[in-house]
């Protein structure tokens, strides 16, 4: 249950600021944005503030800004069609009841000869009980249309993403995947605050209360000279060393207080997702706590560990490696489960990672992905104009169903890893 509640929290944080970056950007540039969602699937919670719908849906692994003009506006009247007008204190359109009409009894029943609901905003009609009379009505920016029963407001031409300078548009979709990235740069910085920077030097920091490193006689302080006769000249030395010996007897040899012991330790054996055994002893690396260095600490770690992705990336396409090697939300979450055993902080370094992650992969240039949508938006700038919106779409059709190709295949390995 625990490690359940930390996925949902850390997933629903790293969808809510990509989407939150998404959504601020687009109402920047006045998009008319209709729905903001965390998760897919059906709704769990649902209430609506101002003009747009806030949702958390069933199940929580993505999520999206529904923003007007994105897909074609299905908002339409055709000639003939009966419809009801309710109108605000300007005179103008506020309402346009489609059925259900008998609900509301301040409304002004029209016959449609025609209507532009996006650039000019009229509806022509003939009104019952007047007399053959063609009459105009004029919307109101907030015109809303009831149809069974549910109020969807209208998206002038100026209120749709098309409508938008290619600046804009390009900020609003890369907008996403940089709240990921500025999101990791705040949990590092947060963490070197409370916790301190880690150092390099071979000495120890912290040491957990029940870890094999305290039982052993070991203290925070000591400098690691050498461990089972081998020199330590770093703090990576010491861990790489007791990764490596799981469950075996080494001997520290370490200097306190001016003077050098021995001291004999046993890591304990842990297993990672792959179900590997590795040493751990229960031990922190030593931390400095200089405010210049905490101020840059969560840049540094966020860039460091975007180049060490692209670099995986690069391996992945060389084929160095292998595609069994990617995790599905099913790897994520037993990954998830075993470092929340460590505690808080290395749930929230790792909160960190899987934004950096997710902010990457958001980015490259795939079809369906902001990437691809950037891509588009950059073709368009070296065109001078944009390329159809129906080939657009299908080719981020296709893209979207090879990446869910993908993801089947990903979680089907995922489940044979650990479960079968």
């Amino acid at each position: 249950m625990t490690t359940l509640i930390a996925f949902i929290i850390i997933f629903g944080a790293l969808v809510f600021f990509h989407e939150a970056g998404h959504f601020f950007f687009a109402k920047r540039a006045g998009i008319l944005c209709r729905e903001f969602a965390i998760g897919f699937g059906p709704k769990l919670i649902s209430f609506k503030k101002n003009e747009t719908q806030y949702t958390i849906r069933l199940l929580p692994i993505g999520g999206y800004v529904r923003m007007a003009g994105e897909d074609q506006e299905m908002l339409e009247l055709k000639p003939g069609q009966r419809v009801g007008l309710i109108f605000n204190n300007d005179d103008k359109v506020n309402k346009i009841v489609i059925n259900g009409k008998e609900r509301y009894s301040n409304i002004r029943f029209i016959e449609v000869d025609s209507a532009d609901l996006e650039h000019k905003l009229f509806i022509k009609g003939y009104e019952e009980g007047e007399d053959e009379v063609l009459k105009t009505f004029y919307l109101s920016n907030e015109t809303m249309l009831v149809e069974n029963q549910t109020e969807t407001q209208i998206a002038p031409w100026n209120r749709q993403f098309a409508s938008k300078s290619l600046g804009n548009r390009a900020m609003t979709i890369f907008a996403g995947p940089m709240m990921n990235f500025v999101l990791a740069i705040v949990i590092f910085t947060a963490l070197a605050a409370f916790q301190g920077i880690p150092v390099s030097d071979p000495v120890l920091g912290d040491l957990t209360p029940d870890g094999v490193a305290k039982q052993a006689g070991l203290h925070k302080g000591d400098k690691v000279i050498s461990i089972d006769g081998s020199e330590i000249s770093n703090w990576k030395d010491i861990v790489e060393v007791i990764q490596k010996h799981p469950g075996e007897e080494l001997v520290f040899t370490v200097e306190r207080n001016h003077k050098t012991m021995d001291i004999s330790v046993t890591p304990k054996i842990e297993k990672d997702e792959n179900n590997k055994e590795y040493g751990m002893i229960g031990v922190h690396s030593p931390v400095e706590k200089s405010p210049l260095k905490i101020a840059t600490y969560g840049f540094q770690q966020t860039y460091e560990w975007t180049i060490r992705i692209f670099q995986m990336l690069g391996k992945l396409v060389t084929g160095h490696f292998s595609i069994n090697m990617l995790s599905g939300p099913v790897g994520i979450y037993k990954s998830t489960e075993v470092v929340a055993q460590s505690g808080i902080p290395y749930l929230a370094q790792w909160a960190a990672l899987l934004s950096i992650n997710l902010g990457i992969m958001n980015l490259l240039p795939i079809p369906a992905l902001d990437g691809g949508r950037l891509l588009f938006f950059a073709v368009e700038a070296l065109r001078g104009k944009p390329i159809d919106r129906q080939k657009e779409g299908m080719v981020h059709f296709i893209g979207f169903a090879l990446l869910m190709l993908l993801m089947i295949i990903v979680t089907w390995n995922d489940i044979q890893r650990f479960f079968l």
